[in-house]
């Protein structure tokens, strides 16, 4: 028998529902200046497109293609005269087109009136090269850092540059996010802290994978309270590694490597053997950038490794057949960053 009292109460609360939920988007979006335009090179479009989702903001229409030749070529659709931009553009594989197409989008929102341009660079390339490592090398940490700011952008948000100090290579500002945010509930969750809070406590290590990582596994051991471990090694040439000695205790306890990038993977297969030969009980790595070229990913699927956890700074391309690597999402943090930034707030929080 129909109701209609019932039915007309069960009405009301499914549209107060909807408004209260219309509503608070509303506010979300609200939260985000509308001056705000994101733009995208072809470096990392997915990371770009899930970012300017977060930010309720859709990508500025733009042609970033090559002319026959290999030149790039960059051409905005849409207006962005006198608009708070931000050009998204790791400065990943091929490296060298990469940052060509962010310093040539740099001189196209400049010249297109744009009254502030941030240079959104997950992955900071060529951070490796960060001082003279042997008589008549270059800086090229340096250079890549005055070609950005010459190309007229007026301040960069990163993550996890390879050093600190490549912060003072720019004349403008920086603000170097962190993945350990992002990493912490997933290593919380991989290996039964939530679960049982004691495990890290009584069986848990960080690793640094070399001695020039050790402030880094310090601050993730930090967020829990527990300790660090050290694999000290040497490197006979470029891209290659060669496990020296472990520093700490390790034995019996779950061991996680804690690294910035991880490339070849050669350094990071190497210390994780170490650390099993050690008597550790198992051993994973969180690396914030995946660069894994050449056959890293299967250098990685064939090692003592339980699993690989990367973020999307780097867009993936380990082979489907490849199950020990996985990655992790960082729009949510850099789409917060953007919302500060552009709503003049402060973003040292997330630097924690």
């Amino acid at each position: 028998m129909f109701n209609g009292t019932a039915f007309f109460l069960d009405l009301i609360t499914k549209l107060v529902y909807y408004i209260s939920i219309t509503l608070t988007q509303q506010q979300s979006r609200k939260a985000y200046n509308l001056k705000m335009k994101i733009i995208t090179g072809n470096a990392n479009p997915d990371l770009a497109q899930a970012i300017a989702e977060h930010c309720f903001a859709t990508l500025v229409p733009a042609k970033v293609t090559t002319f026959a030749d290999g030149e790039s070529s960059v051409e905005f659709l849409e207006n962005i005269r006198g608009e708070d931009v931000f050009i998204i553009q790791s400065t990943c594989t091929p490296v060298n087109d990469s940052i060509m197409e962010l310093m040539i989008m740099i001189d196209a929102a400049r010249r297109s009136s744009a009254n502030r341009i941030t240079a959104v660079i997950p992955y900071f390339g060529y951070a490796r090269q960060d001082r003279k490592s042997a008589s008549r090398t270059p800086i090229t940490a340096k250079l890549v850092s005055n070609l950005i700011t010459t190309a007229g952008a007026d301040r960069i948000l990163t993550m996890d540059l390879h050093a600190g100090q490549i912060q003072g290579f720019f004349d403008i500002p920086v603000d170097d996010l962190t993945s350990r945010v992002v990493f912490a509930k997933d290593i919380k969750r991989s290996i039964g802290i939530i679960d049982d809070p004691e495990v890290y406590q009584t069986g848990t290590v960080f690793v640094s994978p070399d001695a020039g990582g050790v402030v880094r596994a310090r601050k993730f051991a930090d967020m829990f309270g527990g300790d660090i471990a050290i694999v000290d090694k040497r490197r006979p040439e470029a891209g290659k590694s060669e496990v020296m000695n472990l520093i700490g205790d390790v034995k019996g306890k779950h061991a996680v490597l804690v690294d910035d990038i991880v490339d070849s993977g050669g350094t990071l297969c190497n210390a994780a053997k170490a650390i099993m030969d050690a008597g550790a009980h198992s051993v994973r790595a969180y690396i914030t950038h995946g660069v894994l070229s050449g056959e890293a990913c299967q250098r990685v699927e064939k090692s003592v490794l339980e699993e690989l956890v990367v973020t999307d700074s780097v867009p993936n391309r380990c082979p489907k057949n490849c199950k020990k690597t996985r990655q992790v999402s960082v729009a949510p943090l850099f789409g917060e960053a953007i919302r500060r930034v552009t709503n003049e707030e402060s973003v040292s929080s997330l630097f924690v």
